[in-house]
């Protein structure tokens, strides 16, 4: 693994799927997680040049038992930044786990269409778009790639996945409420305080969240949280469900980098305590993923 400036994270083993929290609702038939990552060995993945972390103990049978402990029934892998756009163990992984998953690609912009129909045929459904590692440049640009590549899954029927830091999120609402193809953003929108997003920026989101092509994934409310406790994101988690209940999925983020101890039980039980509502649990876990993502 080639060295970098910046010290990657310590990935840490994963917690033992026999000590999770068992749900504590009753799961919907056809549960699907809609965001989770798989790794594999590096001498048959090999990772960027400069990696955020080390490789992660995620591995795709140790997930799997995960499922069934938790009663879920589908999944979408999610391309981590960790890979770029090598496709490869996602691509594996897709094709062992056979119709119950789906994927969600990093690609370049010149990816030939050969490739994404190979893809289409493995199970990838949507684009990754890394706007953490665009968030430098200057909006009009980002939103200039954006169209480009919304053009590339409206060709396929796919739709496009946003990994953004809160505040780009933000800045591009305006521009994004003219998208036509649908797009998801990761982490609930990411608006952390810490980086200045207010109250009323969140408000627009869930009015993009409304009216617009737009999706957003309940996944991940330990980055939003940082150390004030998951009862600090209950308000921003209710908020998005009460916007729009058609139009959200939840996601583990398995296998939670760089933390593996983590306890995916307990976030799974985490949307009980956001909606009681078994009509909107079942929506938010099986209907709305089955729909987005062609299951």
């Amino acid at each position: 693994m080639a060295t970098t400036t910046e010290t990657p994270l310590v990935s840490t083993p994963m917690r033992d799927c026999e000590t999770l929290a068992r749900p504590a609702f009753v799961v919907a038939d056809l549960a699907c997680d809609a965001h989770m990552h798989v790794f594999g060995p590096l001498d048959q993945y090999p990772c960027v040049a400069r990696p955020h972390y080390t490789l992660p103990d995620g591995k795709l049978d140790h997930y799997l038992r995960l499922m069934e402990v938790l009663e879920l029934k589908r999944f979408v892998i999610v391309q981590p930044s960790f890979y770029g756009t090598d496709n490869r163990c996602m691509i594996d992984a897709l094709k062992a786990a056979g119709p119950i998953a789906r994927g969600v690609a990093m690609i370049e912009e010149d990816t030939d269409t050969t490739t994404l129909e190979r893809f289409h045929e493995a199970g990838v459904r949507a684009v990754r778009l890394d706007l953490f590692a665009r968030s430098g440049l200057p909006t009009a640009e980002i939103q200039q790639y954006i169209t480009r590549m919304a053009r590339r899954c409206a060709s396929l029927g796919w739709h496009l996945q946003f990994y953004a830091p809160g505040w780009v999120v933000r800045n591009l609402i305006p521009f994004l409420a003219d998208v036509q193809t649908d797009f998801v953003i990761d982490h609930m929108g990411y608006m952390l305080e810490e980086d200045g997003l207010t109250e009323d920026d969140f408000a627009r989101l869930l009015g993009l969240l409304r009216e617009g092509n737009c999706w957003l994934k309940l996944s991940a409310p330990y980055r939003i949280a940082k150390h004030r406790g998951y009862d600090a994101v209950a308000p921003m988690a209710k908020g998005i469900i009460a916007a729009a209940p058609h139009k959200v999925i939840w996601g583990s983020d398995w296998p939670h980098i760089p933390d593996g101890s983590r306890d995916t039980g307990e976030l799974l039980n985490l949307l009980a305590q956001w909606t009681g509502d078994a009509d909107v649990q079942r929506a938010i876990l099986a209907d709305n993923p089955a729909r987005l993502f062609d299951f």
